[in-house]
């Protein structure tokens, strides 16, 4: 195992570090990538260098890593416009994670008391200003606002506890 990590080690950081830019990051999927590879060696066809093969398994914990940690972080640092978001903060190789992302969104939106997925859905996926639904509510725009925070804290503890 000493020789096949001494092999690739500075390939894959390299590989790595091209789509991550947190050093410690970088270590910890790399280390993960070599032991999951050694690990399951004996899954290696041939069909390609080993060297690919090793770098399709980094794919795939760059996205986890990108799935399990920036997605929320994203989700939750500016409005959270779903679908738009999801539109604007994922990358080329991360496009594949949408609608994975947009399933789960839904998913927790249903577990929400209807006033607040209703809410939620009018502002953030039916794209509706605040004086649009109170007009619609019959409330003033100050209610509809305190319920908007409310929602969204309800729909960040619901994501979390499915998410984490």
């Amino acid at each position: 195992m000493r020789g096949f990590y001494k092999k690739y080690y500075s390939g894959v950081r390299a590989f790595v570090a091209k789509k991550i830019d947190d050093e410690q990051v970088i270590e910890e999927i790399v280390h993960d990538v070599l032991l999951a590879s050694w690990e399951s060696k004996e899954n290696f066809s041939g069909n390609c260098r080993e060297f690919s093969w090793i770098c399709g398994i980094a794919k795939h914990k760059i996205v986890d890593y990108f799935r399990k940690k920036k997605i929320k972080t994203i989700l939750f640092s500016v409005s959270p416009f779903f679908e738009e978001i999801a539109d604007e903060a994922l990358t080329p190789e991360k496009d594949c994670l949408k609608n994975e992302l947009i399933a789960e969104v839904r998913k927790s939106l249903k577990r929400l008391r209807k006033n607040y997925k209703n809410i939620l859905t009018l502002k953030y996926l039916k794209g509706l200003a605040v004086d649009e639904i109170a007009k619609i509510s019959g409330k003033s725009n100050k209610s509809v606002e305190s319920m908007l925070g409310r929602a969204r804290m309800a729909f960040r503890e619901i994501w979390n506890n499915e998410n984490n």
